[in-house]
């Protein structure tokens, strides 16, 4: 019994093995060390989850069934099982396959071939088997094993990458759909309000108080608001279309959903610099894992220039009856060690490791390029977050200008000072200034998904 374990026991200690993969080191960050604007640091304690982040319950809903039942984002979650299952088929190489047989055979051979009486043989054999298994000297199969595990966990990272897109896409879509629904009823309360002008001044024609060319004013100012509301209606339907899709399923029981100014977005926090901040994005350590696998596998094409050793054993009984099969001294084994050593192979191994370093080479230009664009995804947003929050606040001020304006300019020509025309301009420039704060308030909102995409959610805790 003791003979039978040392094959197994040898196997088992010469099977470690010390990798011949390049020692890996993470490429430098090729961005600059600092932000293009200076980053104010945030009184407000700021989360990862993106429950957090938006707070409108209806927009929660929407996301949350957008991750459930978004096509895309199903084939994201099979591509992560499909890299898990093949890791799984290659770390599987490392250990032995022990299978357990049994099996009878039986020969009959004519009697001019045995020279006596035909006669039947049979042969009975249970044992355990050992396949083919492969002494790992040279990491040859620990390397193809740590290329499968990095790709595997590389997929996982695309598919968090590929959530966060889908959250930030299902968001802006919301923003969307809000600013053209908030326009839409700015607009018919506008086209409202100047049919209700035009009736008036329509009076004051009548009554020798208003003139031909005020009538003609004011109904120019209506079909330009009934164009306007027809215009954001195609909007709000197209918006509706495109949110419908990236969800993936319609949800009649909705909550109830903020205004775009009630939104409220949680402060995303930039903490530290960007070479650090950056690579902590699931896209860009999914480039590295790629970049991980791509070097183990140059450990994998070094190991096929050296033998490749492996065994074969098994352990049973045997007996030319089954009721004897598990007698006394039926016991039976075999094993078989093999050896191979490469001669030639038409340059097959020389090119094999030519093509690893050659992929490992364009998985570090993949990494750069990936980090390169991250930064300027942060870089970006960072900017265009300072100054839409500038440009709204003046907005917000020309607005108020303008409806005050209007109010003057009414009560002017209501005292017959000044003419229907400046009633005209003061309405026209106060619903474009109404129009124009609600744009960029949803600017605004898109930006800050966009950032919290950017940043790989965010970056505090």
């Amino acid at each position: 019994m003791i003979n039978r374990r040392i094959p197994l026991a040898l196997m088992l200690l010469l099977s470690g093995c010390a990798s011949m993969a390049p020692s890996y080191e993470r490429p430098q960050a090729p961005v600059p060390k600092d932000w293009p604007i200076k980053i104010e640091p945030s009184s407000q304690p700021a989360s990862r989850d993106w429950r957090d982040f938006f707070p409108d319950r209806r927009l929660q809903a929407m996301i949350a069934t957008a991750l459930e039942h978004n096509r895309d984002m199903r084939i994201a979650v099979a591509r992560v099982e499909e890299a898990r299952s093949v890791y799984g088929v290659q770390r599987a190489d490392q250990l032995p396959n022990v299978s357990l047989n049994a099996s009878q055979s039986a020969l009959s051979l004519p009697s001019n071939v045995t020279l006596r009486n035909q006669a039947v043989t049979r042969r009975f054999d249970v044992n355990v088997g050992l396949l083919a298994f492969e002494l790992d000297f040279w990491g040859r199969v620990a390397s193809l094993s740590a290329a499968a595990k990095a790709n595997y966990l590389a997929s996982e990272e695309a598919q968090r990458a590929f959530q966060l897109g889908l959250i930030a896409d299902v968001a802006d879509a919301y923003l969307a759909l809000k600013e053209a629904e908030e326009r839409a009823v700015l607009a018919k309360a506008t086209l409202e309000g100047r049919q209700e002008t035009l009736k008036l001044v329509t009076r004051r024609r009548e009554a020798g108080l208003a003139s031909e060319l005020d009538v003609l004013g004011a109904e120019g100012l209506r079909e330009v608001a009934r164009a306007e509301l027809a215009a954001l209606e195609r909007q709000r339907g197209q918006a509706e279309n495109f949110l419908r899709v990236l969800i993936g399923k319609d949800g009649p029981d909705w909550p109830e959903g903020r205004s775009l100014a009630d939104q409220n977005f949680m402060p995303v926090v930039v903490a530290g610099v960007p070479a650090d901040v950056l690579i902590r994005r699931p896209d860009i350590i999914a480039a590295e894992q790629r970049l991980m696998a791509a070097n183990a596998n140059i450990g994998a094409a070094r190991a096929a220039f050296f033998p490749r050793v492996s065994l074969t054993a098994s352990g049973g009984t045997a007996s030319p009856e089954l009721s004897g099969l598990f007698d006394s001294g039926s016991g039976a084994w075999s094993f078989t060690p093999s050896l191979s050593l490469p001669i030639f192979s038409g340059g097959r191994n020389v090119a094999n490791l030519d093509l690893a370093q050659a992929r490992k080479i364009m998985a570090v230009t993949e990494y750069e390029k990936t980090i390169q664009q991250a930064f300027r995804e942060v870089a970006d947003a960072l900017i265009a977050r300072a100054q839409i929050s500038e440009q709204l606040a003046a907005l917000i001020g020309l607005e108020k200008t303008q409806q005050q304006r209007r109010t003057l300019a009414e009560a002017r020509y209501k005292a017959g000072i000044s003419s229907f025309l400046e009633v005209l301009d003061a309405q026209r420039d106060e619903f474009n200034a109404q129009q124009s704060v609600i744009a960029a308030r949803r600017a605004l909102l898109s930006t800050m998904a966009r950032l919290y995409k950017a940043l790989g959610g965010d970056q505090s805790g």
